[in-house]
């Protein structure tokens, strides 16, 4: 499936009797209340499914679809597999049993009979009766040497009416909540879809597109997607509520950002070529063809006037702090103020050692906040700030607070900007002019990501590494190897260098992994490394002491540091080159790239023994992949594949938006056909008519629109 000559003019795209119709977009149906099987008491269970009309609810789409559409013979029903078979009953027999009666059925058509057993279902025996036609679905098992259907779904069929959203079709499953139940749900919806369906949306794509674009009409669409006549139609239906997923949300991202670049000003900076050519002048190495060009785009951003709104995407170790350190040079030497957030206060430090490194010669003062800055030094920073008189701070959450003030803030960077919540980030950007804003991150985007959940950003990657960095050796083992592998990481610490031992952690509140790592620590520190001062840092430590433990590291007093994944994101330490991540299949390929990131950033030779025995073909396949590849970019996109959009970073912490229908993975080439129209029509219109709620483009993201 295709959408052909895009972009394309909205006119096109938008259906002519539109103007004539905006009440159809408007009403999104009756409230869910008042629809058929629901009333009062029910209602509440939808509304706190975020389901407040008819709209809403035909918008609750099936998570998976079961075929009952093939009547078998009843002799032919197979052992342990779903089936549909249909037939006459015969006899029914209650037998009163204490704390479980049981209804039996006995029911047959011209093959043969089977009988269908009800445990705990007495008011069933006034339901079947002799003689009625009836379909069943289920599973046939061997019952003590008898077989049966056990709870089957049922239908009893009257006259020559077979219409059932049950039985004889397919069958539509639901996701459902405490108090609902499949069948109630489908009776509910199949009445939905007949009586309301027209009332409760409107369809904005016209039959032009639809015909050139191969989409089905939205009505049908929808009515397929509960109550498809085969696959093939739900396929399609599939299809046309995916392009209208993704059509929605890229609409509105783009009018948000062509709003910011309309109606928001940014201090226009002197990114000149000949201050390139200083700041490069300084460096004591050459600049990488991915750093260059990011400078490059940056320079363009800061000096446009329009707000930077930039992520700069680099792999870990590939160089993103020069180019950080470039804009607020820029910023610098144009009378601003930048201020550099970062998430703890260990990778402050760091990101403070090395700007005041490179900018000292540029005679550019930085300075340090966190809550370890004693009073008088934090005196004399917020002054210099306040000032005007400190061009550089870099800092933690202590930024953030109310006595922080700037004399003229030009510029404000985000180091892995997940770590923050959005009004905290949003503090020091609500200012006129608006600050440019750098957002930077180690955690590599699968493409899909970066159109989505940073769509609104423009995207600088970097995926060279700097001169001199070897390859980081990977390799899965057996437990039975590990007295081999800690005699080969004792030679290399007699040498001076360090290592990480990784425990897993998937929730820092499970003990579990906790209890695993300190017991290990124990064994580590007595037995295996007795002549090597070995340290521990898991998240039930106080912040204080985990990160004493970390700067001792650092300073290289530790040889063996014991963690779990609180140091995914934190310590730069050239001298680490040996990584053991133990039980490495409770990791995603994701995080295990990210821990594998601490080491291999010095000029020795690095290696990652992965412990593991992952009991999954996706776990050894895992696992395979990082003993191949080292390239976070190929690694990401794995994992995406490997894991599914909902759990590579979690749904809601990550931002990635939560679709009807659509999926990152399976649906990317129609992701990008959407953000081409999208692109065609915010192009073509003003923000003026984009933002006028009378418009088809807002009536269209109203009908949309989720309730939170």
């Amino acid at each position: 499936m295709g959408i052909k000559g895009c972009p394309f003019c909205f006119y096109k795209l938008m259906n002519p009797s539109t103007k004539a119709n905006h009440s159809h977009s408007e009403a999104a149906g009756p409230e869910i209340r008042y629809v058929k099987g629901i009333g009062p008491r029910r209602a509440e269970i939808f509304l706190k499914m975020g389901i407040h009309s008819v709209r809403d609810l035909l918008f609750l789409f099936p998570r998976r679809y079961e075929d009952r559409s093939r009547f078998l013979p009843v002799a032919s029903v197979p052992l342990g597999e779903p089936s549909t078979c249909r037939g006459e009953i015969l006899e029914v027999k209650f037998k009163p049993i204490r704390r479980m009666p049981i209804v039996e059925v006995l029911f047959g058509d011209p093959s043969g009979t089977l009988r269908a057993v009800f445990f705990n279902q007495p008011y069933l025996k006034k339901t079947f009766e002799h003689g009625q036609r009836i379909v069943f679905y289920g599973k046939v098992e061997n019952y003590e040497g008898r077989l049966q259907l056990t709870n089957p779904e049922f239908e009893i069929l009257e006259g020559d009416d077979e219409d059932s959203a049950h039985i004889g079709r397919i069958v539509p499953v639901y996701p459902l909540t405490e108090g609902l139940f499949q069948r109630s749900l489908r009776n509910i919806l199949k009445d939905a879809t007949e009586r309301y369906l027209n009332e409760a949306f409107f369809d904005f794509l016209s039959p032009g597109i639809r015909k050139e674009s191969d989409l089905l009409p939205l009505d049908r669409a929808i009515r397929a997607m509960h109550f498809p006549s085969d696959f093939e139609e739900q396929r399609k239906a599939r299809e046309r509520i995916v392009f209208d997923d993704f059509l929605s949300f890229m609409l509105e991202l783009m009018i948000r950002v062509k709003t910011v670049r309309t109606r928001l000003r940014a201090p226009e900076m002197s990114a000149t070529s000949e201050l390139l050519d200083e700041f490069t002048g300084a460096l004591s190495f050459g600049l990488t063809q991915c750093q260059h060009k990011a400078i490059r785009e940056i320079a363009e951003d800061l000096k446009s006037g329009i707000p930077m709104n930039r992520l700069l995407q680099g792999d870990v170790g590939s160089g993103k702090t020069v180019v950080a350190a470039f804009a607020f040079f820029v910023a610098a030497r144009s009378g601003y103020q930048s201020a550099f957030l970062i998430p703890t206060e260990i990778l402050a430090e760091q990101h403070f050692r090395t700007l005041s490194q490179l900018l000292a010669t540029l005679r550019i003062r930085v300075e340090l906040l966190t809550k370890s800055v004693d009073n008088d030094a934090r005196k004399r920073i917020l002054g210099g700030l306040k000032r005007g008189e400190l061009p550089v701070i870099v800092g933690t959450h202590s930024i953030l607070q109310d006595d922080v003030l700037f004399e003229k803030l030009g510029l404000v960077a985000v180091d892995e900007q997940h770590k923050f919540g959005v009004h905290q980030r949003n503090r020091l950007l609500q200012r006129v002019p608006r600050p440019h804003q750098l957002v930077m991150t180690a955690t590599p985007i699968p493409r899909t990501l970066g159109l989505t959940v940073f769509a609104d950003l423009d995207i600088s990657v970097m995926r060279e590494m700097p001169q001199g960095r070897k390859p980081i050796k990977t390799y899965w083992i057996t437990r039975a190897k590990q007295p081999e592998v800690f005699r080969h990481m004792s030679e290399r610490l007699e040498k001076g260098e360090q290592a990480y031992i990784v425990f897993p952690v998937i929730e820092e509140s499970e003990k579990t992994d906790l209890l695993a790592a300190k017991k290990e620590y124990d064994r580590l520190r007595k037995q295996v490394f007795n002549k090597f001062k070995v340290g521990i840092v898991h998240g039930r430590l106080d912040r204080t002491e985990r990160e004493t433990t970390m700067r001792a590291f650092a300073r290289g007093e530790i040889q063996v540091l014991v963690a779990t994944s609180v140091i995914e994101v934190g310590l730069d330490q050239p001298n680490a080159t040996v990584m053991v991540i133990e039980n490495a299949e409770r990791f995603g390929l994701a995080q295990l790239h990210q821990l594998r990131g601490r080491i291999g950033r010095g000029s020795l030779e690095s290696e990652c023994f992965l412990f593991g025995e992952p009991s999954t073909e996706e776990g050894k396949k895992r696992l395979r992949l990082m003993t191949k590849m080292t390239d976070g970019f190929m690694i990401a996109e794995e994992d995406l594949k490997l894991r599914g959009q909902g759990d590579l970073l979690g749904t809601k912490q990550s931002g990635i938006p939560v679709f009807r229908a659509a999926d990152l993975v399976r649906d990317e080439a129609m992701l990008l056909l959407a953000r081409e129209q999208a692109k065609g029509v915010v192009k073509e219109l003003d923000l003026e008519t984009l933002k006028n709620p009378e418009h088809w483009i807002q009536k269209y993201l109203e009908q949309y629109r989720k309730n939170d």
